[in-house]
């Protein structure tokens, strides 16, 4: 049997989870998809897939074979097409992970364009908000908003990410609207956990000025946090895409906007400029020209 044809057979196979599913996508039999995962697994020596008569998984040997076989078949593919002189068409499965905040209707539009313009590229997109090993997890790309990316992996800045204080107007009301750094002390706050500490340093009039808040709640869902935002059990630090809307329609509002201001920047971060795919490449140039990103 062809190795490579193989490869890309179980590729599929792992990626579909399933050998009835692959087999139909790449019109062969069950049988013939399931010869070709035996044959590597021959080759190599090592089970690569986990099977049951219900569902089929990765190895801790088959989710290695995966990544470098993803990578080695997405290279081949775009060197055959630049010795053919052919555009690279981008293809496959693009396996993304990026913040909860991120499950908004922004990015949500940015995803459905770039899926119309690449409808080759199957999007899986991960939002569990946890701090994936891109490699040995197999992912293709994450979404980090950080100020300090990862120096083992490669980081492309994309945008800044304005953080803003907001409250919703039935806390304020309880509360009290605060208009200086003095006002802050002690309220109600909808804590990020992976932010350290309690309290928050800001550029005064006169100087740096610390303030300590009192966490009423803590999470690393923002989606969470948000939500308690609006019901009025607190302020909290969002991001800005996520409470736009709600700042609009006044379910929200930005507060000491020119006092209190957090800004991070969001990165497009991945192991390795020596296997950068077509569909990463332009996943990555596509998200940093959007004009809804800025």
């Amino acid at each position: 049997m062809d190795t490579l044809v193989s490869m890309r057979v179980f590729c599929l196979v792992a990626e579909l989870k399933s050998f009835a599913a692959a087999a139909q996508r790449l019109r062969i039999s069950p049988a013939m998809a399931s010869k070709h995962v035996m044959q590597l697994e021959k080759r190599l020596g090592t089970r690569l897939l986990n099977r049951t008569s219900r569902r089929v998984s990765l190895s801790e040997s088959g989710a290695l074979y995966l990544e470098q076989a993803r990578q080695m078949l997405d290279s081949l593919d775009e060197v055959e097409a630049a010795v053919s002189k052919a555009t690279v068409v981008p293809r496959g499965t693009l396996r993304l992970t990026a913040p909860v905040w991120m499950a908004n209707a922004i990015f949500a539009g940015v995803l459905a364009d770039y899926q119309a313009r690449y409808p080759d590229v199957r999007l899986d997109v991960d939002l569990s908000g946890r701090l994936v090993n891109l490699v040995d997890e197999g992912f293709d790309l994450a979404l980090r908003a950080t100020g300090a990316p990862d120096e083992a992996l490669i980081a492309r800045p994309i945008t800044r990410v304005p953080f803003y204080l907001v409250a919703a107007p039935a806390f304020l009301k309880r509360a009290g609207r605060p208009a200086t750094f003095a006002d802050l002390s002690g309220q109600a706050l909808l804590h990020y956990a992976l932010y350290p500490g309690e309290s928050f340093s800001f550029q005064g009039e006169h100087g740096p000025e610390t303030v300590k808040l009192n966490p009423v709640l803590r999470s690393a869902n923002e989606t969470l946090l948000h939500v308690a935002a609006l019901e009025g059990m607190g302020l909290a630090f969002l991001p800005k895409w996520l409470v736009t809307d709600d700042i609009a329609a006044g379910r929200l509002e930005h507060l000491m906007s020119e006092q209190v201001i957090f800004e991070g920047k969001l990165f497009a971060v991945y192991p390795s400029r020596k296997y950068l795919s077509a569909k990463v490449r332009t996943f990555i140039d596509f998200i940093a020209a959007d004009k809804r990103m800025k």
